[in-house]
């Protein structure tokens, strides 16, 4: 098995540039509360913007989905529609997608345009780990990974998003035991073995992030 640092370094040249854009498109979000996504080529999808509260909604829809479903429902719904289509309308866009939870996510992103203000201020922080903190505690639903997800996603480099995915690389690599579930201890644990690695190899964790989703999917999404 090639170790966890040597598999990165492996896939970096293939796929940097990619990498560079995402991180680019997320600094724009924080900076502007603007950006334009692009993922192609991994999905087939064309250029749309996305705001600093769509990309809240955008974690809430991935959470026990995919990114891509995420990113076909964040296209679609669009920044308006985020904030203005009734629960209803919601439920029917996600439901057509096959969002197994349709009902619970339309439901909750409704909830979460009482807090868009709040989400404004958040991004204005400068600790992600602080920042994160007020996230689990404030916002409906959003646990660590969903917090560090959002956080990530609107330019902050310094929480790990500790999903199927990475916790899988993590195992499969011996930097942490195996557990069948993320409590917050693990959860830490699996951040601070990452902080070693995005060391080791001069990334930021929310670059380190999109490399081990690579290897993991052979896409960079978000």
């Amino acid at each position: 098995m090639i170790p966890a640092k040597e598999e990165i370094q492996r896939v970096k040249p293939e796929v940097e540039r990619y990498v560079r854009q995402r991180i680019s498109e997320f600094k724009s979000l924080r900076e502007n509360n603007l950006t334009t996504f692009d993922f192609r080529p991994f999905v087939n999808i064309e250029p749309y913007q996305a705001d600093i509260f769509s990309e809240a909604c955008f974690c809430i829809l991935t959470a026990n989905s995919s990114a891509v479903l995420g990113i076909k429902l964040q296209k679609e719904i669009g920044v308006d529609g985020f904030k203005s289509y009734p629960e209803e309308k919601l439920f029917e866009i996600i439901r057509k997608k096959g969002h197994r939870f349709a009902h619970q996510r339309a439901e909750r992103i409704v909830k979460l345009r009482e807090k868009e203000n709040f989400l404004l201020k958040i991004a204005k922080e400068k600790d992600g780990k602080e920042a994160r903190e007020k996230l689990v505690k404030e916002i409906y639903g959003y646990g660590y990974k969903e917090a560090s997800h959002f956080l990530r996603n609107i330019g902050f480099n310094d929480v790990a998003i500790i999903d199927r995915h990475i916790s899988r690389f993590l195992f499969e690599k011996g930097l942490v035991k195996p557990r069948k579930t993320i409590t917050k201890k693990v959860y830490l644990e699996c951040e601070q073995a990452l902080e070693k690695i995005a060391s080791d190899l001069e990334l930021t964790q929310a670059e380190l992030d999109l490399y081990i989703f690579y290897i993991k999917t052979g896409k960079v999404l978000k």
